[in-house]
């Protein structure tokens, strides 16, 4: 069995081969050809939680455990920590072990350029963040070097916060213009994509964007959290990466009442696009265990 480390499994997931990885295996998964069954989330400590997510396909069966503790960074350690066994389906053998978080935070980042890449109504040339965590860390580095975007906004919890954030990115691609924003209510900028990237609790999405702006909802994953607010879901078409998992965490969704039945998968929109619009719809992301087994995959042929 290979062990990678942190490292050298980030290199063997170059996004390239990634987003498409991730679009085979989300049409696998609306095939049922991909066994995934919701992840089991057992409450630990602090707010913690233990995070069991299994996959299994006709070649590949991953399984990855991952603790996410959302304050663990006062105490200087990761807010996420795990692995992800991956096994050769016919016999069970282990072929590898990855590291969680990077698995995590790249096959996330993925997902999200392939919503754009299904979803943007124009190609997209600046970003705003919001958050400032190992996810959104991920998600800029993704924007600059998948899609190309060299314009970010960034908001925080704090200006210092998202200063930091913006010279630390700025120091990774020197191209890149990158700009704190204090106040998102009185000075929003006018840019092709927004995407928080946070466990809050309260809606950090503005409500108000331009029609053109794809919105992207990523770090909230339980129903008691929420990226979104419910006036921008009841005003756009919803699409979300996982139905079934959605149905279950979107807090963003939940605590809207959205009309489920016309909330559309990211499979379904792979095999059935939207009808042209003027209008992005928001996108909103849960995780699935499936996305890991697309990295599994990813990763294994470059062992």
């Amino acid at each position: 069995m290979q062990i990678l480390n942190a490292e050298q499994t980030a290199l063997a997931l170059p996004y390239a081969q990634l987003v498409p990885a991730v679009a085979q295996a989300a049409r696998e998964l609306a095939q049922q050809q991909i066994n995934a069954p919701e992840r089991l989330v057992v409450p630990m400590a602090e707010g913690g939680v233990l995070l069991a997510m299994p996959a299994v396909a006709h070649d590949l069966s991953v399984t990855k455990l991952v603790t996410v503790h959302p304050r663990n960074a006062a105490h200087g350690l990761p807010v996420i920590q795990g692995e992800v066994v991956v096994m050769d389906t016919a016999t069970g053998r282990r072929l590898a072990l990855l590291d969680g978080p990077t698995v995590t935070a790249r096959r996330t980042a993925a997902v999200t350029l392939l919503g754009i890449q299904t979803l943007a109504v124009q190609k997209p040339t600046s970003a705003l963040l919001i958050g400032t965590g190992a996810q959104a860390a991920a998600h800029a580095d993704a924007l600059v070097e998948h899609v190309g975007i060299v314009q970010f906004w960034v908001e925080a919890r704090s200006l210092a916060s998202a200063q930091a954030f913006c010279t630390a990115l700025q120091k990774r691609h020197p191209q890149v213009q990158a700009i704190a924003v204090d106040d998102l209510e009185h000075a929003l900028p006018t840019t092709d994509l927004v995407l928080a990237l946070t466990t809050s609790r309260t809606p950090v999405i503005p409500a108000h964007i331009a029609d053109h702006t794809l919105a992207i909802g990523v770090g909230a994953f339980k129903p008691d959290m929420a990226e979104f607010p419910p006036a921008l879901l009841h005003s756009r078409q919803i699409v979300v990466d996982d139905l079934g998992g959605a149905r279950h965490e979107a807090g963003d969704l939940l605590q809207a009442q959205v009309d489920w039945s016309q909330v559309s998968s990211l499979a379904s929109v792979l095999a059935t696009p939207l009808p042209p619009s003027k209008q992005a719809p928001v996108f909103k992301t849960v995780g699935q265990a499936a996305w890991d087994l697309a990295a599994a995959r990813v990763a294994v042929g470059f062992i």
